[in-house]
């Protein structure tokens, strides 16, 4: 089977790559690619930064030299019920808004929480905004999932979203990565640091937490998708 997973970063890619066969770089129009093997399977990697736009291309412009089987929205996502922690797999069921309905996961010796997940334009930073996007069903919220569902559909492939937890529920971030997120879906991570400076007791721990707890999840998604039987 050929799978294309589709993520924001690179970093998000990071536990999945320790679980390929020889990973090369690839020629692509997306801003970062890589192909192996995971198992008996074929794979692509894309990472072509945050937001439906960017994701959907990232699924064009493999689809062209790749051809996939299925397709997977994978990377990171801030919880929004209040028991999902850290590191958590979430398998989403269906997309909001867009309402896309993602497939059934396939078997894996790994767990994770299914729930429909929301699709959003930015970084859902405060409690506040999360209970708020709870309360409309959504169990977890990320940035690319409809883009990418959006053109797996449009391409007649099946589609999945599979991410894990980088932020819990009751947390406000004290960073504000909105403001330093980049039109091409890059954050700019210089003045993101730039900003920090200027309260670190506050912001500085918080990126080192978070930074650890990315880490963290991407380890958890290359373990999952290792153990997962497409």
């Amino acid at each position: 089977m050929r799978l294309l997973f589709v993520a924001a970063d690179p970093m998000e890619f990071r536990g999945l790559l320790a679980s390929i066969e020889k990973p090369q770089q690839t020629c692509a129009t997306a801003e970062w690619a890589r192909s192996g093997k995971l198992g008996a399977h074929e794979v692509f990697l894309s990472a072509n930064g945050a937001g439906w736009r960017c994701a959907a291309a990232a699924v064009d412009s493999a689809y062209s030299a790749f051809h996939p089987d299925a397709v997977i929205s994978t990377g990171f996502c801030g919880a929004l019920d209040p028991q999902l922690k850290i590191a958590d797999v979430v398998a989403a069921t269906w997309i909001m808004p867009c309402g896309a309905r993602a497939a059934a996961l396939p078997p894996s010796f790994r767990t994770a929480e299914s729930g429909p997940v929301v699709s959003i334009d930015h970084v859902a930073q405060t409690a506040e905004e999360k209970r708020a996007l709870y309360a409309q069903g959504a169990i977890a919220v990320e940035m690319e999932a409809a883009g990418v569902a959006e053109r797996a559909q449009a391409l007649g492939l099946p589609f999945y979203c599979v991410r894990a937890v980088t932020d819990p529920a009751s947390e406000d971030m004290a960073n504000n990565f909105n403001a330093a997120l980049r039109p091409d879906g890059h954050f700019d991570t210089m003045l993101v640091f730039r900003h920090a400076l200027r309260h670190p007791v506050a912001r500085l721990p918080e990126l080192i937490r978070l930074r650890r707890d990315c880490e963290r999840a991407a380890r958890t998604l290359g373990e999952f998708f290792a153990d997962c039987r497409f």
